[in-house]
C-alpha cells in the first residue's frame, strides 16, 4: 500500500514485520482517508476544511481515550487502539492534518523554506511515525528522515508537474521560477520550454541532493526496515533519473516506475554502501 499523495513511502510490505503491519495500517488508514477529504470528490474549500476540522475532533478525543464521532468508526478504532500500544507522538498525527489542510488553501510557495515547511508537515511525520514504531529515535536518524522524506515529497511534485498544473497546484517555489524566467501560467499551462527544462533540471538536483544527505539511514537502520528504505531512496532516486532521461520535460510527461525499474532499484538497493551514500 501506498499513500497516493506522498507516492513513494511504503506503509505496508512484506517487509514489514507482522507485529508492526496494524498500527502501520492504522496510520495509512487515517492519513489517506484525511487526504481523500482533502483533495478527492467535488466539495468545496469551506466543506473540506470543516471536515478535516471534525475529523481532528475525532483524532483529540480518541488520543484522550474518549470515543470518535460515528463518520470514520474503521479509522479512529484501529488508530486508538495502535496509538496506545505504540505511544504515537501526537503532534505528528496532528502535523499531517495541518498539511491536509495547507493543501485545501493552495498557498502559494515564496521559496524553498517555505516549501520545506510544508514537507515538514506533510512528509516528514510519515518517516517520524515508522521511525517511532521501530523504536528509533536518536537525533541523527530524524534528521536524516526528515531528508529522506523532504525529498520523497519533492520528487512527487516533480513527477507530477504535469498533472498538478491543470489542477491549479503549485509547488515549485516562486524564486526558483523567476529565476529561469518561467511564469506561473506557464507551469498551469504545462508549456515546456528551455527555461522551464531548466527550472525542472534545478529542482531535481536539489531533490537528490537532498536525498543523498539522508541515505545513509537507510545503512544504519538494521533488519527489514534498513531493507525497505534503500528500496525507497533507490525509488526516489530512479523517478529523478527518468526525468532526467526525458531531458527535463517534465512539464508534458510524467515518469513512472515499472517492473524493470522495480529490478533496477533491487539491484542499487542491494548494493548500497556508505561511499555510494
Amino acid at each position: 500500500m501506498s499513500v497516493d499523495h506522498y507516492e513513494n513511502f511504503p506503509v505496508a510490505s512484506m517487509l514489514c514485520p507482522a507485529h508492526l503491519r496494524p498500527a502501520v495500517a492504522a496510520i495509512y488508514h487515517f492519513a489517506r482517508t484525511a487526504d481523500d477529504l482533502a483533495d478527492e470528490g467535488g466539495a468545496t474549500a469551506a466543506q473540506r476544511l470543516a471536515d478535516l476540522s471534525a475529523y481532528r475532533q475525532d483524532l483529540n478525543a480518541v488520543l484522550v481515550k474518549q470515543a470518535p464521532g460515528p463518520r470514520w468508526p474503521g479509522v479512529f478504532t484501529a488508530l486508538a487502539r495502535q496509538a496506545r500500544a505504540f505511544s504515537l507522538p501526537p503532534q505528528l498525527l496532528h502535523d499531517l492534518l495541518d498539511a491536509f489542510e495547507q493543501d485545501v488553501r493552495n498557498p502559494p510557495y515564496p521559496d524553498r523554506t517555505a516549501l520545506l515547511g510544508y514537507c515538514r508537515r506533510s512528509a516528514n511525520p510519515v518517516g517520524r511515525l515508522l521511525l517511532h514504531l521501530y523504536g528509533i529515535h536518536d537525533a541523527r536518524s530524524l534528521q536524516q528522515s526528515d531528508a529522506i522524506c523532504s525529498a520523497l515529497q519533492l520528487i512527487n511534485f516533480w513527477q507530477d508537474l504535469s498533472v498538478d498544473g491543470p489542477r491549479g497546484r503549485c509547488y515549485v517555489p516562486q524564486l526558483d521560477r523567476q529565476a529561469r524566467g518561467v511564469t506561473a501560467i506557464d507551469l498551469a499551462q504545462c508549456r515546456d520550454s528551455p527555461q522551464a527544462r531548466l527550472l525542472v533540471r534545478s529542482l531535481v538536483d536539489w531533490s537528490e541532493s537532498l536525498m543523498q544527505q539522508g541515505a545513509p539511514l537507510a545503512l544504519r537502520v538494521p533488519g527489514r526496515a534498513g531493507w525497505e528504505l534503500r528500496l525507497v531512496v533507490q525509488g526516489g532516486l530512479r523517478i529523478l533519473e527518468k526525468i532526467r532521461q526525458m531531458d527535463h520535460a517534465a512539464l508534458t510527461q510524467r515518469p513512472r516506475i515499472g517492473r524493470i525499474d522495480a529490478a533496477v532499484m533491487l539491484w542499487r538497493a542491494a548494493g548500497m554502501s556508505w561511499g555510494q551514500a
